[in-house]
């Protein structure tokens, strides 16, 4: 049996949550001390369990006490489902860094607002339309529709053709290959992003270059000095 200051601590409950959640019947103390404290045993402790997870899953706590004091509640068949539902979750907060990650590095400032709850929808597009909303690359982006596993795969391409200038970085910036590779870089963000002018590239180039996260992950795709390669032979490509 533990005290409801020990299941605090082993869990990262808070005492007054566990309290609120006696009082409203989602977690009952197997029984209580002479003095009135609360005592939970294992069983308390495995309903804690699927409770933290359902809050995890963000499920109000009103339906989680409608489930778990269901009759045919089966804590098996709950698991299961959590373990899917945790793992979709997964792959949608993967999806969403890939997306993010991939913004980053192409140099757009914009969000596909979808993603996030819609608390912070008016916060963001206001912020970004205010910034970047009167940019023609930021209206051409946004037409841009594509899934969220469309979006993964054209940044994993995009991360791809660093990797290839990565091969390159021990030869010239001014060599056909390293020029031939800005093009496709060019090609690939006119193709898949907005339309990338040469000032546009440029702009990208000297990003890639100076900024700490574009250089970590760049060099990451295509080995240390892979962003400050791409961003020399970008420059010979823009004549800048």
């Amino acid at each position: 049996m533990m005290t409801v200051k020990q299941v605090s601590e082993l869990t990262g409950v808070s005492i007054r949550t566990l309290r609120y959640y006696d009082e409203i019947g989602l977690l009952t103390p197997a029984s209580h001390t002479e003095g009135g404290y609360r005592l939970y045993d294992d069983t308390a402790l495995e309903r804690l369990q699927q409770i933290l997870l359902f809050r995890e899953l963000e499920f109000p706590l009103k339906d989680i006490v409608r489930i778990v004091s269901s009759p045919d509640f089966d804590r098996k068949k709950a698991l299961e489902q959590q373990i899917e539902l945790l793992e979709l979750k997964k792959q949608r907060l993967d999806e969403l860094i890939s997306f993010a990650r991939g913004i980053k590095l192409i140099g757009v400032r914009a969000v596909d607002f979808s993603a996030f709850d819609t608390s912070k929808i008016d916060e963001y597009t206001k912020r970004a339309k205010e910034k970047w909303g009167n940019t023609d690359a930021y209206r051409e982006f946004e037409t841009k529709k594509r899934s969220e596993s469309e979006n993964r795969q054209v940044v994993e391409d995009f991360m791809q053709l660093f990797a290839e200038f990565g091969k390159l970085k021990s030869g010239s910036p001014e060599s056909a290959e390293a020029q031939a590779m800005v093009k496709k870089l060019q090609d690939y963000i006119n193709e898949h992003f907005y339309t990338c002018t040469d000032e546009i590239l440029s702009g990208l180039g000297k990003m890639y270059a100076a900024d700490g996260e574009f250089r970590e992950n760049i060099d990451k795709a295509g080995g240390k000095g892979t962003a400050e390669f791409a961003a020399a032979a970008i420059a010979v490509y823009c004549g800048k």
